[in-house]
């Protein structure tokens, strides 16, 4: 298993450089609003003072993309940012990040292994990122041991379809075979963006997902499923043992 994960973070060191381009033509710049209204539940389902000053992690967070919607929208809202932290186990990606965020502190590291102290951010996410984690159930207690009591996990990823309908099955067309050529021109790797159809076909139903994320002891707020299904946020909450008057 160690192999194998270590072969997916070579394959996003090798695709770094083209990543963003690939992503947006592929994407159509649809995701923007998926993004958007995630930072805005994770805002609304935090008490109010925690958003006096915001600690956030984004996990595998690649070239830095959904730290800017983070910043964007807490922007919008009048929300302080303390700190945001972006983590992810490519250097190569990380290299990117960095320059297009130069006063964000980004860390090389798995999922699975996070150096950051228990009960210590408001908030963690991971967009597109969970499905390429082999030690799942590891990093999921992980997202848990960071968060504060009453903290807010953010989830978005390409989830597979129980019984696709006919639009299902056109976007399943669409991501298996349209998207592996596109990405494939723009980053000159067809090997990688064929693992994108591969990893969602392996992957698990919004449904299964969300039980695993609730053995390990997390409430779910929102779970919705976009674009025919092919795309689900999960917004979920860590218990909170305080009590309030």
């Amino acid at each position: 298993m160690a192999d194998k994960q270590q072969e997916i973070i070579a394959m996003f060191d090798e695709i770094a450089q083209s990543y963003d381009l690939a992503n947006r033509v592929m994407s159509c710049g649809i995701d923007i609003a998926w993004r958007k209204k995630a930072c805005n539940l994770a805002f609304s389902n935090l008490p109010k003072q925690s958003l006096d000053s915001l600690h956030i992690a984004d996990i595998a967070c690649g070239t830095g993309d959904m730290i800017l919607h983070w910043q964007k929208n807490a922007q919008k809202n009048a929300i302080t940012l303390q700190e945001i932290r972006g983590l992810d186990p490519s250097a190569e990606m990380l290299k990117i990040a960095q320059k297009k965020l130069p006063s964000i502190s980004f860390t090389q590291c798995e999922a699975t292994a996070l150096p950051l102290e228990n009960e210590s951010f408001d908030i963690v996410s991971i967009a597109y990122g969970i499905r390429n984690v082999l030690e799942r159930k590891k990093a999921l207690e992980e997202f848990m041991r960071v968060l504060k009591e009453g903290g807010i996990l953010v989830i978005l990823e390409f989830t597979k379809c129980h019984n696709p309908n006919f639009l299902e099955n056109l976007m399943g067309f669409y991501t298996k075979n349209i998207l592996p050529l596109i990405g494939g021109i723009i980053s000159k790797n067809y090997r990688a963006y064929r693992y994108l159809p591969d990893s969602i076909e392996e992957f698990l139903t919004k449904e299964k997902l969300l039980l695993e994320l609730k053995e390990v002891g997390f409430i779910p707020l929102y779970t919705k499923a976009f674009s025919a299904n092919v795309c689900t946020l999960f917004v979920l909450k860590k218990h909170s043992t305080k009590q309030t008057n």
